[in-house]
């Protein structure tokens, strides 16, 4: 377990003069390749202010398209986590934050969402600039983000407790409580996504929170942060740190005053944090995993609307998405129709500068994911499945690979069994309904699911067989703010969005008063 070893202030305006001398800046100046200027924050966040790591560390920020070096930012270490989480200690028992009229924390999330949309082209680019993926997905993200924030506004003032009958000698009742500080750890691949989803129900509800960004992409975040303060976030509610998850991450599943860890990642990480989770405090905990879903593809379906859902299955994202449609299953009297449409709908997805608007596709996220993506390709050639189309990186400059399509495969190869994280996919055909279940369940993931067919009934029945946390039907990826997301099996635990994302924050006291 991680130990920490700085003493902690108890007076919080005091922290800041930790942060007493710099040499980079709290805020860079950044054109973007769309022309669009604006400062970046490289700080961290806490108590409403932009400040330096206590031991002046930074790291580099790289863009993937480009490989160059966008610009640094300071890295937390445990010292930080502790200054950040003693802020947002002091936000939560000595102020009114938690305790106030709710309706009022619901305001200041509809501000952070007018904000947002506000702020939206660049926000967007800077998803763009830093991640890689396309501009015109990025600015979908950010409409989400948008959308999703001024839900959990809606829900503030809506977290109701219950009254409990129980008989005339006494009044029985139950409220929902904040649980206090939360912990929360954000993926790579939709920072600026991820972090609403973390931070709006948490907020909503009372808490308040230290969040880790994604040490590949941690710009869009801390702009974002001067959003929250200009929406009118009290001091300490909302601290932002960026650095690596083996520090920061460690420090904050383990921390003894953080009282709930969110985490989205690899199942591998989740296992990791769960333990430090329990061996710390037993702090709440909800777990994003990965996944390796199914997209199924009956006879009955509309090829070109299905083969349309495939292509935003996989591609979407550069198929860095954990709930990526990345084993198609298609019935086989439709098989050679469908794979021939999808390969000429691959090929014909624009891979490229995420800043051109025609672009689908950009880059991947980092040389590292690249590299794992690369190698699975491999493993796919080695085992025997057969490349359709792509297989291979593009040019030598940024982090571009082909969408690829393995067919002529086995249910026991690595391609089909792991999840790669990639524009990677595998198309299989299945006879019948009870075949193309089994085949669809033989996963140790269950995230989300496809189901493309004009039978209702069928898609029904299909819907309620399949071991998943979310099951589309005819569309893909098709998220909303009132849906609850999340997984099963190894895919983790606990839901985002809808009213679900409200129960992971809060916690139920139950009140029994003896009526004399």
């Amino acid at each position: 377990m991680l130990r920490t070893s700085i003493c902690l202030k108890k007076s919080i305006p005091s922290l800041v003069r930790f942060y007493s001398t710099n040499k980079l800046p709290l805020s860079v100046p950044i054109t973007l390749p769309n022309g669009i200027k604006y400062d970046q924050p490289t700080g961290l966040f806490i108590n409403n202010e932009f400040v330096p790591s206590r031991q002046g560390k930074t790291f580099e920020v790289i863009s993937p398209s480009t490989e160059e070096e966008i610009t640094h930012v300071y890295e937390a270490r445990e010292d930080d986590v502790n200054i950040a989480v003693e802020a947002a200690t002091h936000a939560f028992e000595n102020t009114d934050w938690a305790t106030q009229d709710p309706a009022i924390r619901g305001k200041l999330l509809y501000n952070l969402a007018e904000l947002v949309e506000e702020h939206q082209d660049v926000l967007a680019s800077i998803e763009s600039l830093d991640n890689g993926k396309a501009l015109q997905l990025a600015k979908g993200d950010v409409g989400l983000v948008a959308a999703y924030i001024r839900s959990c506004a809606g829900w503030a003032d809506k977290v109701y407790g219950k009254l409990i009958e129980t008989g005339s000698t006494h009044f029985s009742y139950s409220r929902r409580e904040p649980l206090g500080v939360c912990g929360q750890i954000i993926p790579w691949n939709f920072p600026l996504l991820m972090w609403s989803w973390k931070i709006a129900p948490a907020l909503a509800t009372g808490n308040t929170c230290v969040l880790k960004t994604a040490e590949s992409t941690p710009l869009s975040a801390l702009y974002a942060s001067k959003l929250v303060k200009e929406a009118g976030f009290p001091r300490g509610v909302l601290n932002i740190v960026s650095g690596f998850g083996g520090t920061v991450g460690a420090a904050i599943a383990s921390h003894p005053k953080i009282k709930k860890v969110a985490f989205t990642g690899s199942t591998r990480t989740g296992r990791t944090i769960m333990k430090a989770a329990a061996e710390s405090n037993l702090k709440k905990i909800t777990l994003e995993l990965g996944g390796k879903s199914p997209n199924i593809v009956f006879a009955d379906a509309d090829i070109n609307k299905a083969v349309q859902n495939i292509i935003l299955g996989i591609y979407y994202n550069s198929g860095e998405v954990c709930c990526a449609g990345s084993r198609i299953y298609v019935q086989e009297s439709i098989y050679d129709k469908v794979l021939e449409a999808f390969k000429t709908q691959a090929e014909a997805v624009k891979v490229g500068d995420p800043f051109d608007l025609e672009t689908f596709q950009g880059a991947q996220t980092s040389q590292q994911q690249l590299d794992k993506i690369l190698s699975y390709i491999d493993i796919g050639k080695e085992e025997g499945a057969k490349v359709v189309t792509g297989g291979s990186r593009i040019g030598d400059k940024g982090y571009f690979i082909k969408p690829t399509i393995f067919a002529d495969v086995k249910e026991d190869m690595r391609i089909v069994k792991e999840e790669i994280f990639g524009p990677v996919v595998t198309i299989t055909k299945f006879k019948d309904v009870d075949e193309v279940i089994k085949l669809a369940n033989d996963s140790e993931y269950g995230l989300a699911a496809g189901i493309h067919t004009s039978d209702i009934n069928k898609a029904i029945d299909v819907s309620h067989k399949i071991k998943a946390g979310t099951v589309w039907v005819n569309t893909y990826n098709d998220f909303h703010s009132q849906v609850p997301f999340g997984g099963f099996g190894q895919s983790g635990i606990g839901r985002e969005m809808g009213a679900e994302a409200l129960d992971n924050y809060t916690q139920i006291k139950a009140v029994r008063i003896k009526i004399y």
